[in-house]
């Protein structure tokens, strides 16, 4: 994701921090800092949301790790002032696999708060913590566990995009074809949205943003498996650009600015004795313009982080290596050559013009 540092590495799975965090915990020293007039409480307010989301990587780390176990990578988790991202390279189509990843989340969230509860039922902190100092740790102790309590209740509502509406659209897929349970589990989650938005009028504003992510969510789900469900059964190789261009690494980067002005083509596979070695992208290109001029070779501006696919594979898979990189353009390769090009434009042209032929009255047969 971009603006965001790595800062851990667990399990293969790299862990970032997106830089508005720190946005988050300015506000939080501030608030701290102006309610109690003490450095020392924003200092401690700073600290137990860092502890905060010590255990939303832990909640994370549970959907990654049990989607590992079914063959499902995480390309990375980022930690965001609203909490945790996993970022998943696909969703299981086994409603049972897709039950236990959204599961695994909360019941991460609820095994901290059962090991932090037994934490302070032994050293006898439970209900009232004892002792003017260490008293103070150990009601820092049973926030912590009360927060992850409601990170568990609040990711459990069954409504995208919450781990609670996967739970209800797996559920669903067992009796009903997945576009539909998604349709049905995004419509649950959007009158979740409605209600909140009300509640939210007469009772407090932040209810409404939660109430417009939450609509946001499910409304972004929805619509993504409507175009799986467009691009269901259809191979790459139907929907593929074929009439191309590409570049060398060798050759200047005023011959990208030329393909680019001559046609509409934007992004073009880089070519090395017919190996593709890269990308070059219009965003990288403009980059590399503004830092070096034309002059410079492609290969210093080519994007090396690219994903390729197989004409014979379906659309539906191919989709989300669009989604997963920068690099919005993924060429098409059979037997190392390339021979066409994928990108979000060519899809969404090809199920326009699909869906304006099906839409067309069937021609009348004449007497």
């Amino acid at each position: 994701m971009r603006w965001s540092v790595r800062i851990a590495r667990i399990a293969g799975i790299e862990v970032r921090v997106h830089a508005t965090f720190a946005l988050l915990l300015l506000w939080v020293a501030y608030v701290e800092r102006a309610a109690s007039g003490t450095m020392r409480a924003a200092l401690i307010g700073v600290i137990f949301i860092l502890f905060v989301f010590a255990t939303v990587v832990l909640h994370e780390l549970g959907h990654a790790l049990v989607a590992q176990r079914y063959g499902v990578q995480t390309k990375e988790i980022t930690l965001l002032p609203i909490g945790g991202v996993s970022r998943l390279e696909r969703m299981p189509e086994d409603p049972r696999q897709e039950l236990w990843i959204a599961a695994a989340g909360p019941m991460v969230s609820v095994a901290v708060a059962g090991l932090l509860f037994l934490a302070l039922l032994a050293a006898g902190a439970w209900p009232a913590p004892a002792g003017p100092w260490w008293g103070g740790v150990w009601r820092f102790v049973q926030r912590l566990m009360w927060v992850n309590v409601a990170l568990a209740a609040f990711n459990l509502l069954p409504a995208f995009p919450m781990d609670g509406g996967r739970v209800v659209r797996s559920l669903l897929a067992r009796k009903m074809p997945y576009p539909q349970a998604t349709e049905w589990a995004a419509r649950l989650g959007q009158g979740f949205a409605l209600a909140f938005g009300i509640l939210g009028v007469f009772y407090s504003p932040i209810l409404i943003l939660i109430a417009l992510f939450i609509w946001l969510g499910a409304s972004s789900e929805g619509a993504e498996a409507q175009v799986r469900a467009g691009l269901s059964g259809i191979p790459v190789k139907d929907a593929m650009v074929t009439d191309f261009r590409s570049v060398s690494p060798e050759e200047p980067l005023s011959r990208g600015v030329e393909l680019v002005l001559a046609g509409a083509q934007e992004d073009f596979p880089v070519l090395d004795d017919g190996k593709l070695v890269g990308v070059l992208t219009r965003r990288g290109m403009l980059v590399a313009l503004s830092r070096g001029g034309a002059e410079q070779p492609i290969y210093g501006a080519m994007d090396r982080d690219f994903q390729t696919a197989d004409p014979s594979e379906m659309l539906s898979d191919a989709l989300p290596r669009l989604r997963e990189r920068e690099c919005q353009t993924v060429p098409v390769e059979r037997d190392g050559v390339v021979v066409g090009l994928l990108t979000r434009e060519n899809i969404s042209d090809f199920l326009a013009i699909r869906a304006a032929r099906a839409a067309a009255p069937e021609p009348r047969a004449h007497a």
